[in-house]
């Protein structure tokens, strides 16, 4: 996630994570730069996982994980998320003419640059 600086600063920094595990990320997104501390609410390997955000720029984040298998042994990921920003009737501004796009696709970055991790490992 070059574009974003996006690392993990805090809690699992890394390998596997488990149910009541925390993460605190670090990155810079539209300009500013954002802490967010998300904890596993739920946890059941190898279907699914939740994150949920303890502290950070949000009203709320909750954030699934979904794992499915493919015929051909691979697996799909699917991401089902809830967010809010806060700041009331200017939250709700910044979700309509920003976040509700910029999300969608931050999490597609996200997840190619996982792929190519995870296929550079096989």
């Amino acid at each position: 996630m070059a574009g974003s600086g996006e690392q993990a600063v805090g809690g699992v920094t890394s390998g596997r994570m488990r149910l009541g595990d925390s993460v605190t990320w670090q990155a810079r997104h539209l300009g500013l730069r954002w802490r967010m501390t998300s904890r596993i609410s739920a946890h059941e390997p190898p279907h699914y996982f939740v994150d949920e955000q303890v502290t950070g720029p949000f009203k709320h984040w909750h954030h699934a994980h979904y794992f499915e298998p493919t015929r051909d042994g691979g697996t799909v990921m699917r991401d089902v998320i809830d967010f809010a920003a806060p700041l009331g009737l200017l939250g709700t501004i910044a979700e309509t003419t920003v976040l509700n796009r910029y999300m969608p696709r931050l999490i597609r970055a996200r997840n190619s640059h996982i792929k190519a991790i995870v296929e550079s490992a096989h």
